[in-house]
């Protein structure tokens, strides 16, 4: 397992007592699997929205459909 990189540089004047810290800002994507970034896009942001809404419209009509043939089998009259 190699170390993670720090993305914290410090470095200190020669001349003065004064001290300089620097962040740098690493992406949460980098080096995440191919898996994760799509997961990561398809979960955030408008598209996540818009991916959610179409799941919860799907699931709404497979289980509306699923009740109705449901009922229909259970209460038709032989």
């Amino acid at each position: 397992m190699q170390p993670r990189e720090s993305g914290v540089q410090y470095s200190q004047w020669k001349d003065s007592s004064l001290d300089e810290v620097s962040m740098v800002a690493m992406s949460d994507n980098e080096g995440a699997s191919p898996c994760k970034r799509v997961c990561q896009k398809l979960c955030m942001g408008k598209l996540g929205i818009t991916v959610k809404v179409v799941n919860g419209v799907v699931l709404f009509y497979t289980i509306f459909i699923l009740g109705y043939a449901t009922g229909y089998y259970v209460h038709k009259c032989t």
